[in-house]
């Protein structure tokens, strides 16, 4: 089957597990927004060229990052809907990159992908039997899965 997405390579290393009984902070109100570097004119949507953060993740990435390091937000074809959402740390900023930060924490986007997911929140989600980051409000997504890491686009 023929994919109009070609996934990107896979760059950086996997992400650590949470410790166990670590705080969870989802649910508190977001009052920040990150806003992403977009070349030429501003735009009259308020949501394009951004993608946000929230408290949690801002929080989580503060605990695993090191140095230089941020988390790198790719979306590939795949998974049960059509598109995926991959997450992985990283050193290496490309020259067509967005990149945004939040408190000292930074998340990176290539820009084929960044079509895919601008104005939508990256969130870390603490659950009893897993956590994760997690794109949520996506206005570029139709509909997502259960498990929160695929989607299909609105055409």
């Amino acid at each position: 089957s023929h994919s109009c997405c070609p996934a990107p390579l896979c760059r950086g290393r996997a992400l650590p597990a949470p410790p166990p009984g670590s705080a969870c902070a989802v649910g508190r109100p977001l009052r920040w927004a990150s806003s992403f570097s977009q070349p030429g004119p501003t735009e009259s949507d308020p949501s394009e060229g951004q993608v946000f953060l929230s408290e949690s993740c801002v929080k989580r990435l503060l605990e695993i990052t090191e140095g230089s390091e941020f988390l790198r937000l790719q979306v590939e074809g795949g998974g049960c809907s059509g598109f995926q959402y991959k997450f992985s740390l990283d050193t290496v900023i490309n020259p067509d990159d967005r990149q945004g930060q939040r408190g000292g924490a930074r998340v990176v986007v290539d820009v084929d992908s960044f079509a895919f997911v601008k104005g939508s929140m990256v969130d870390f989600s603490q659950e009893l039997i897993r956590s994760s980051f997690q794109v949520v409000s996506n206005p570029q997504a139709e509909k997502g899965c259960s498990c929160g890491t695929s989607f299909s686009v609105k055409f």
